[in-house]
């Protein structure tokens, strides 16, 4: 009871209510989820996918004939290409949630690799049924991968043999894992920061 006679439940609710607000408060300080939006973390699983759709964005996007892009707009269509095709690795790594004390664990390194798996998969599947794209600048090279690897002899300009269509897909395996590995590990260094020292010693220490 209060000293004016009344109830103290509203006042109780009210704490209870505050506790329970904190606690979430402090929880999505510890894993950096944001409570909605574009920015909310989320599952290993569905960073993976979330990467491997981008690199799919990026492979198709690249297809597009020079010819499509007015002569304004193509150097932002290649800035555009640049960032769309690094951007897996750093996209799932910031997607995930953990704690910003976990900096590198086994799980981040798996998915490095899981996702350069996933990402060579999706090239080899766009290059057999679409086709590869032409360098530098991108634009379709000699159409679908499937035609030219069972072309008879004669049969297609640019016929392309099935070990080095594997020897390609090796090669492209290899690059993205050395690459989303490297961009793994840089995207949780700066989540949690690069250095982490404690000073002063003993009590009232502060960590940076």
């Amino acid at each position: 009871m209060t000293p004016t006679g009344e109830p103290e439940v509203a006042t109780e609710n009210g704490d209870a209510t505050a506790a329970q607000e904190h606690a979430a408060r402090r929880q999505r300080a510890i894993t950096g989820e944001a409570t909605r939006g574009l920015w909310q973390r989320t599952t290993f699983r569905r960073a993976i996918i979330e990467g491997t759709v981008i690199y799919a964005a990026w492979r198709l996007f690249v297809l597009v004939p020079i010819t499509f892009w007015p002569a304004t707009l193509f150097p932002l269509a290649l800035l555009v290409l640049l960032v769309i095709r690094f951007a897996p690795p750093v996209w799932a790594t910031m997607r995930v949630i953990a704690t910003r004390r976990e900096k590198m664990s086994r799980r981040f390194f798996e998915m490095a690799g899981i996702l350069a798996t996933a990402c060579t998969g999706v090239d080899i599947l766009i290059a057999l049924f679409v086709g590869d794209p032409m360098q530098p600048f991108g634009g379709p090279q000699y159409g679908p991968d499937i035609a030219r690897l069972f072309a008879r002899a004669g049969s297609h300009a640019h016929p392309l043999s099935i070990g080095a269509f594997v020897i390609a897909a090796l090669a492209t395996w290899g690059f993205l894992l050395a690459y989303y590995l490297i961009a793994t590990i840089c995207t949780r260094l700066a989540q949690g920061g690069f250095l982490r020292f404690t000073m002063p010693s003993g009590d009232g220490r502060v960590t940076l």
